[in-house]
């Protein structure tokens, strides 16, 4: 597995490694041993698998009690995949880092818990899977607002209006976002 660090913070962009032939491929997505070696001290406790279609933009989401840390992959397509710093005694609080993620490069996302993510789908129809190392606390959840001016997340939707569930476009600008310590 190969790790480089993100434009912030403490998240990476992973690579693992792909075994591939005439039959097809295999590759670990994760590994406990692996992860530790990387730094990535994390017991996951719960897997995520969403389908979204062409510019839905699911995010910016993050859980004020129970922080989850999130390894993120996509399986069918392409997403611009988005992490914003809420941790307030780190120095790339308030900033982001977003990187495109495909079904084809394999590529996968590791962000730590303290972070706000999202992302857009880019292709017709993405998969989404991602594993925590917290639970969905519903009554946690908090959103960002994902336009949110002093953020200036630069969203890849070429003139489109992204399609977005009403939480989503509602989200609290960082000015008035809890966040953590």
């Amino acid at each position: 597995m190969k790790a480089e660090r993100a434009s912030i913070g403490d998240v990476l962009v992973l690579e693992p490694q792909v075994f591939g032939d005439a039959r097809g491929f295999f590759m670990e997505t994760w590994n406990a041993r692996t992860f530790d070696k990387l730094g990535i001290k994390a017991q996951f406790v719960q897997d995520n698998h969403s389908r979204s279609k062409k510019n839905v933009l699911r995010g910016l989401h993050y859980q004020l009690r129970q922080p989850q840390g999130k390894l993120v992959r996509v399986t069918a397509g392409e997403i611009w995949d988005v992490a914003v710093d809420l941790r307030r005694g780190s120095p790339s609080f308030g900033r982001w880092t977003g990187l495109r993620l495909d079904a084809a490069s394999r590529r996968m996302l590791w962000i730590p818990a303290g972070f706000a993510h999202g992302f857009l789908v880019l292709s017709e129809d993405a998969e989404v899977q991602y594993k925590t190392t917290d639970y969905y606390a519903p009554e946690h959840e908090r959103t960002l607002l994902w336009n949110d001016p002093a953020l200036r997340i630069d969203w890849p939707l070429a003139g489109a209006e992204p399609v977005m569930a009403d939480k989503d476009r509602r989200g609290t600008p960082l000015a008035g976002a809890e966040t953590y310590p």
